[in-house]
């Protein structure tokens, strides 16, 4: 099952990513600057995915990607795939399991592990 990870840029702006089962990004948001923004929009996509569409391209370069359009604004873009069959394998991810995908949140500046030195202090 595919997962959306919420993060913060260094720029302090929120985005998200859907990521695939074995941790792939699949595709990556615009910007957003509020959190629960991003989350708006998770919940809009999840509820509308059978009105996206998945505008597909090809780079300069050679390589495939999407674009996901949704109520005729581009909500994001996908990572580049070497090949059309990979891009499609993504798309086909994208459509079995975003409806029914968690969200994660890592935005937050609380660091989800201690630094190294607090973890050998307190051994001691």
């Amino acid at each position: 099952m595919g997962t959306f990870v919420i993060s913060q840029r260094l720029s302090g702006l929120y985005k998200y990513e859907f990521t695939s089962r074995k941790g792939k990004t699949i595709f990556t948001s615009n910007d957003f600057e509020l959190r629960f923004e991003a989350e708006e929009e998770i919940l809009r996509l999840k509820a509308m995915i059978g009105s996206v569409i998945f505008m597909r391209f090809r780079s300069s370069r050679g390589k495939f990607y999407f674009k996901i359009i949704l109520d005729k604004s581009e909500v994001a873009k996908s990572r580049q795939y070497t090949t059309q069959l990979l891009m499609q394998k993504g798309v086909d991810e994208i459509l079995r399991t975003l409806s029914v995908s968690e969200i994660l949140d890592f935005s937050s500046s609380d660091e989800i592990f201690p630094p190294a030195e607090e973890v050998f202090s307190s051994n001691e």
